[in-house]
């Protein structure tokens, strides 16, 4: 471990440093402090009114997790995680809608943060540490914050780009010693396998892709050995990333911004994706402000977004956040880069789903399929991607082409990739909507 300063501090300390009706802000995913999480209960009997904002959690946290602190936290998200879905009723914990380049930007209009508390790597020899794992918002906070309190650890690897901080920036230090969180990879399922060979099929070589983490882009992932000279521009790093750039189908060579580099704004996946990342002077982690700009995404020539969504109307309308009104995870940078990709020469976007999924039935109690191609939207639903910045949509039974066309056509597009069996009935609501015309 880096040796003692006089910004030495323990956890319970840093805990101390809590007052009632502070905003505190952690870092994200993988650089959210562990240590300050699974003990800032311990401030609970003496506070109140403490807000914690975060986003893509997963520390279990008792401050959030045990009811009886509800009055004296709550916790604003800018993506849940079940961490938060599952305790979401308690009544303290609310999403903070956002696009993730402007996350840290739009929440500093509206708070400014007390206290800013990160995970980082041990200063080098010179005191600086590398923010390691994330960099989406945690420059603009610690800029910010009047506190600032991070947790060394040897454990995380030390990344480049923007995301060096000296010693002499922040106030405080704890020293950590817990593994750098992890996630595993997720196989493909055999329907993952039939959309990611789709969208692996429209991707040329040369092109600069964005990819997200689960089965689909993973399966995206796997179809596209054999490509040659791709390029990384993406939001997350991820481990089917260092895969293909060990088999050399991802070089970055024809890029037109940062060419050569492999440019995101955090990593979070397997110990092998760290081992990759550490010290690698081609991997750049900048500020998700700069990376996922939709004006910045643009600049890649031949773009190419990949995301997915829970639920899309037949007008093209994309809930990829939301189960009606309750919300399920955040739309991230899926409206980032899906219209930087637009703005890009030869650019392209991809919105990926099943054509059904399995859904328990409120009055019977069991599960049953439904389409996630619908007429209409959940009443309440939460409108991810505007249906004026879909392009493509992918099933397992095809692809629909909708950037420029009319309702009529998006209605026709999307009922022949829905699941057979709803076809029909689809057909149907789409003319009842005034969608489609028997005559036509």
């Amino acid at each position: 471990m880096y040796g003692k300063t006089p910004k030495t501090i323990t956890v319970d300390e840093a805990v101390a440093l809590v007052r009632s009706h502070q905003e505190i802000v952690v870092g994200m995913a993988a650089n959210e402090p562990q240590l300050f999480m699974s003990n800032l209960h311990k401030a609970g009997p003496r506070v109140t009114g403490v807000t914690v904002t975060n986003c893509l959690p997963i520390a279990n946290a008792e401050f959030f997790i045990d009811e009886k602190w509800r009055k004296s936290f709550f916790l604003d998200g800018w993506f849940y995680t079940n961490v938060l879905r599952k305790v979401h009723e308690h009544g303290n914990i609310s999403f903070i809608p956002n696009h993730l380049h402007l996350a840290g930007k739009k929440r500093l209009f509206h708070k400014k943060p007390d206290i800013f508390v990160t995970a980082a790597t041990p200063p080098d020899k010179h005191g600086f540490m590398s923010l390691s794992l994330s960099n989406v918002y945690e420059k603009q906070m610690i800029e910010a914050a009047d506190i600032i309190v991070v947790e060394i650890n040897k454990n995380f690897p030390r990344t480049y780009g923007d995301l060096e901080v000296h010693l002499s920036d922040v106030d405080y230090i704890i020293e950590a010693d817990y593994p750098a969180p992890t996630i595993p990879n997720v196989e493909p399922t055999e329907k993952d396998t039939i959309i990611g060979n789709l969208v692996a099929d429209r991707i040329h070589d040369g092109d600069t892709l964005q990819l997200g983490i689960g089965g689909m882009p993973n399966a995206v992932s796997k179809a596209l050995f054999g490509k040659k000279d791709l390029g990384i521009h993406t939001e997350m790093f991820t481990s089917g990333m260092v895969d293909l750039i060990k088999a050399g189908v991802i070089t970055g060579r024809y890029k037109s911004l940062h060419p050569g580099k492999h440019v995101c704004a955090f990593a979070f996946g397997t110990p092998e994706l760290y081992d990759f990342i550490d010290q690698n002077p081609s991997v750049m982690m900048l500020n998700g402000a700069y990376v996922n700009d939709p004006a910045i995404v643009g600049l890649n020539d031949n773009m190419v977004s990949i995301n997915s969504t829970l639920e899309i109307d037949l007008t093209g309308q994309c809930c990829s956040e939301s189960i009606g009104t309750r919300q399920f995870s955040g739309t991230g940078g899926q409206s980032d880069t899906a219209i930087g990709a637009q703005n890009a020469k030869n650019g392209r976007s991809f919105i990926c789903l099943y054509s059904t999924a399995m859904v328990k039935n409120p009055t019977t109690g069991e599960k049953e399929e439904v389409s996630k191609i619908v007429a209409t939207l959940k009443p309440g639903a939460a409108v991810s991607l505007s249906r004026n910045d879909v392009d493509n949509v992918v099933t397992e039974y095809g692809v629909a082409a909708l950037r420029g066309t009319n309702i009529r056509e998006r209605a026709r597009l999307l009922i022949s990739i829905a699941h057979p069996k709803f076809r029909e009935q689809l057909t149907k609501e789409a003319i009842e909507a005034g969608y489609l015309h028997e005559q036509f």
